[in-house]
């Protein structure tokens, strides 16, 4: 049974945001936000929800964060339940932080239609989709309200005063250094991060880590077995992402423009899906994954129990 939303009345609740995926529950200094089972592509969120994929995605997150903290303080402080994390309320900084060390996704379908600049950064010639970059490289995008989030180079960041200089520079070093610790935990566990996203905030004064870290809805991962065999021979790589959705959608003439129609996944493509996440989980972080139900009186009283220790 997919848990498509919720709808909890929580101690202290100030404020109630529902993200594309996540449900998010202000409390005062903190945030209790609940991983539902949505699922979203080309910004919009998709009819069906996927089972399991909120814990999923909640599991990596939260792996990930332990094991970052670190690198730059994050927002993280207790999962007290499989679908929730709770956390420090921090004050968003409108910028996603992307990072590209192969030549994927929408890099790729710019590259493929001759532009080798993207957010002011030179894309070498001569690349072949899924090759790396000569180093990682960061295109931000400003993160919208609504909507879609737009492409931004660094040097118009600064020109608008997003950031200030010192805060970019910050920025930059923090998503370098977890995306080399990512790239380094996926080859232990036979993945290669391809690319990823960061957000972050400010806490206290200090900048810190928030919202979740190298799952399959903020990253892509390709298989490193074979890899270089399939790079040579043209071959499409295989991958653990959330971009076989989308390809899923462009092949059903669905890419989010205005006029298109969604398509229904039917049930063994979302069987797919939840096969796909789960796999992910258990690649990443070494752990078997149990699929069990819960009912959002069980999510709801799990968050009461933290809050009430």
């Amino acid at each position: 049974m997919a848990l498509k939303q919720t709808n909890l009345s929580l101690p202290n609740q100030t404020n109630f945001y529902r993200g594309k995926v996540r449900d998010v529950y202000f409390l005062e200094q903190q945030l209790a936000v609940v991983a539902s089972d949505r699922i979203s592509a080309f910004d919009h969120i998709l009819p069906r929800a996927i089972p399991f994929k909120g814990q999923v995605l909640n599991g990596i997150a939260t792996y990930f964060l332990n094991k970052t903290a670190d690198i730059v303080p994050n927002w993280y402080e207790a999962s007290p339940h499989p679908n929730v994390a709770i956390g420090k309320l921090c004050e968003p900084i409108r910028l996603e932080m992307v990072v590209r060390g192969y030549l994927a996704g929408h890099a790729w379908r710019t590259y493929k239609g001759g532009v080798r600049v993207l957010c002011g950064v030179n894309m070498p010639e001569g690349m072949k989709e899924a090759d790396a970059f000569p180093a990682p490289i960061i295109t931000p995008a400003t993160k919208a309200e609504e909507g879609h989030d737009e492409d931004i180079s660094e040097e118009d960041i600064l020109a608008q005063g997003i950031v200030s200089q010192e805060l970019w520079d910050q920025l930059k070093k923090a998503s370098l250094a977890l995306f080399e610790r990512g790239s380094q935990m996926a080859k232990k566990q036979g993945l290669i991060l391809v690319d990823t996203k960061y957000e972050f905030g400010m806490y206290d004064g200090q900048l810190y880590l928030i919202d979740e870290i190298h799952t399959p809805d903020s990253s892509r991962y390709y298989y490193l077995d074979g890899y270089e065999e399939r790079q040579q021979s043209g071959e499409k790589q295989k991958q653990l992402s959330k971009e076989f959705v989308r390809e899923w959608l462009m092949e059903n003439g669905f890419q989010g423009l205005e006029g298109q129609q969604m398509p229904l996944m039917p049930d063994d493509f979302v069987d797919k899906i939840t096969d796909r996440y789960i796999e992910l989980y258990e690649r990443i972080t070494g752990e078997s994954f149990t699929k069990k139900d819960y009912s959002e009186e069980d999510i709801a009283s799990s968050i009461v129990r933290y809050l009430n220790d």
